[in-house]
């Protein structure tokens, strides 16, 4: 691995330096030592900062063997992504001048690496990217960097990717602060509405708990799930994925609401969620993408309306099982899809 002092070297990037925007200027806002990022060319934010109280999983190692080594920080996460207007600029003009500033800022490299050397398309969506058209990562040329600075109460890290089209350039940064939590309460100040706790070692959360579910909205009540009972299968329809991207956005999908209602009310039946895609790309792509995308359903079905995880699997086909035409955007948006197949045979 390159050694620290090596990676510290100054940078001379191939095009001038313009001065960051202010929500660059108020990412860093919160950390020990302030500092102004410059881009290779005039930026425009697509994703403005937004900090929480979370967790990042920051990536420490290439793609292998099916997973990619994370150091998980906890604390408080913010995530931020801008487009760079200078045509023909190249990952590594994107990389190189915001690498030299953060290692100027004190950053140490953790893990950095260009496309094959990460892992290709793998490691792309098993890290935090955000969607398009916030965050475009061209899968045949993308480069990251994670580093990390010690500050006062534990540490500040940086995940750092860049990739271009033929026309812009795209970077994403997350940024995480390292805390020790929220301050435990005083023994004194114990809860008593209705929250009882087993002599102090766990809580069993009662129905009433549970997050509520998410309501059905428009369509035929009941029309997909009958397709499902009889033909064997429904498109969940409504479902947003925009092209390569792998996850579901926020929302509140009747489709899903109504598949999800079946499966209480049937919990001896099973079924397996199928992703499709669209045929931008090739196939063994795409059907990383569609399994993905059938795994990010069934995590919101579990998670969002407590389906017990046996009730459904996740697979993908990518672009094998077109239901439109791939020659207009109409058609691949319906290509881009995940289907509902009922695999009870009982």
């Amino acid at each position: 691995m390159t050694r620290p002092d090596r990676l510290a070297r100054s940078v001379a990037p191939s095009v001038p330096l313009w001065v960051c925007s202010a929500a660059m200027l108020c990412l860093f806002a919160g950390s020990t030592a302030a500092f102004t990022l410059e881009f290779p060319g005039p930026a425009t934010a697509t994703a403005k900062p937004v900090m929480a109280r979370a967790s990042y999983p920051m990536p420490t190692g290439r793609w292998v063997d099916g997973d990619v080594p994370v150091q998980v920080v906890d604390g408080m996460v913010e995530r931020a992504a801008w487009q760079v207007d200078v045509p023909r600029l190249s990952s590594l003009d994107l990389m190189q001048p915001l690498r030299a500033q953060l290692i100027a800022a004190e950053f140490v490299p953790v893990f950095e690496c260009e496309t094959m050397g990460c892992g290709g398309f793998d490691f792309r969506f098993a890290t935090d990217v955000l969607p398009e058209p916030q965050m475009h990562v061209d899968l045949g040329d993308y480069r990251f960097l994670s580093a990390e600075r010690k500050r006062a109460g534990g540490r500040e890290v940086v995940g750092l990717m860049v990739s271009r089209s033929a026309s812009k350039g795209f970077v994403q940064i997350t940024r995480a602060v390292e805390d020790a939590g929220l301050a435990l309460f005083a023994a004194t100040n114990k809860a008593t509405d209705g929250f009882t706790a087993g002599g102090g070692a766990s809580v069993a959360l009662s129905t009433s708990n549970r997050p509520a579910l998410l309501p059905a909205e428009g369509g035929a009540k009941g029309a997909a799930v009958a397709r499902l009972v009889a033909g064997g299968a429904m498109v969940l329809d409504g479902l947003d994925f925009g092209t390569g991207a792998a996850d579901l956005t926020e929302g509140r999908y009747a489709s899903l609401a109504e598949l999800a209602e079946w499966l209480k009310a049937n919990p001896d039946k099973t079924v397996a969620l199928v992703g499709h895609t669209d045929t931008s790309g090739g196939l063994d792509g795409n059907i990383v993408i569609s399994k993905r995308r059938a795994a990010s359903v069934r995590a919101r079905l579990i998670e969002a309306y407590g389906i017990p995880p046996k009730q459904v699997e996740a697979q993908g086909v990518g672009y094998l099982s077109p239901i439109a035409s791939n020659l207009t955007e109409e058609g691949r948006q319906k290509n881009r899809r995940v289907e509902a197949v009922l695999t009870a045979t009982q």
